[in-house]
């Protein structure tokens, strides 16, 4: 494999078919990060998973939706379960609200991933507190289709803190943000809800950007390197 894809598990094979969609997937030219945001498409992603611990807990389910030509459209979103051969304990359930039937029927977790992967296509991503989502996200890739997810992700967890610095202090969680510029999120932990929460909140943080010159996602993700420099030197 070439590109943004490296083998991981030289141990797993997958069935043609599944590795014919993953090799069009790679095939996939790069996005351009460079192009003013109104015109791209990105994709804003929210996980559920067994737990918080990034080594250890599954993912459960995935919600996406895309924000192209500066709009969200509900009409291009994403949701799914993978399917759990273990159920996550109650107290993990009575958060993402996924029962253990709906876990145990969910789809198979390499079919789960590769539509998943089928959906993004070549688009960047956005997320909120990007660390977790990326390596759930990943490391189900590693186990399931055998390579290493790597695409561009923007982080508003740090975007916003850039652009309002006066609320940097204040405004630290997702809710926080979502509670400032009135955005409500009436299925919290609902990885498709959350999705389209995080989406808006995208979408409230480009005027601010413009504001300052930063009109494209490379310079989004400039203003996130900024300020993640910014926090370790704090």
């Amino acid at each position: 494999m070439t590109g943004w894809l490296r083998p991981w598990r030289r141990d797993l094979t997958l069935a043609p078919e599944a590795a014919a969609r993953l090799a069009a997937w790679q095939a996939l030219g790069k996005a351009d990060l460079a192009l003013p945001i109104e015109q791209g498409r990105y994709v804003v992603v929210d996980v559920e998973s067994t737990g918080l611990n990034m080594r250890r807990d599954r993912l459960i389910a995935i919600g996406a939706v895309a924000v192209h030509d500066g709009r969200i459209r509900l009409a291009d979103s994403f949701e799914i379960v993978l399917r759990q051969a273990e159920v996550s304990g109650k107290g993990n359930i009575l958060i993402h609200g996924i029962g253990g039937e709906r876990q145990r029927e969910g789809v198979e977790p390499a079919e789960a991933l590769l539509r998943f992967l089928d959906y993004l296509g070549a688009s960047p991503l956005v997320a909120f507190h990007v660390a977790f989502d990326e390596t759930m996200i990943r490391r189900a890739c590693k186990e399931c289709l055998g390579f290493e997810f790597r695409r561009p992700w923007l982080d508003l967890a740090y975007v916003m803190p850039g652009l309002l610095p006066e609320l940097a202090r204040k405004h630290r969680s997702l809710d926080d943000w979502l509670r400032h510029f009135g955005i409500t999120n009436t299925a919290r932990h609902n990885a498709l809800a959350d999705a389209l929460a995080t989406g808006q909140l995208f979408l409230a943080a480009l005027p601010l950007a413009r504001a300052q010159g930063a009109t494209q996602y490379s310079a989004l993700q400039g203003l996130e390197k900024a300020q993640l420099w910014l926090n370790r030197g704090s």
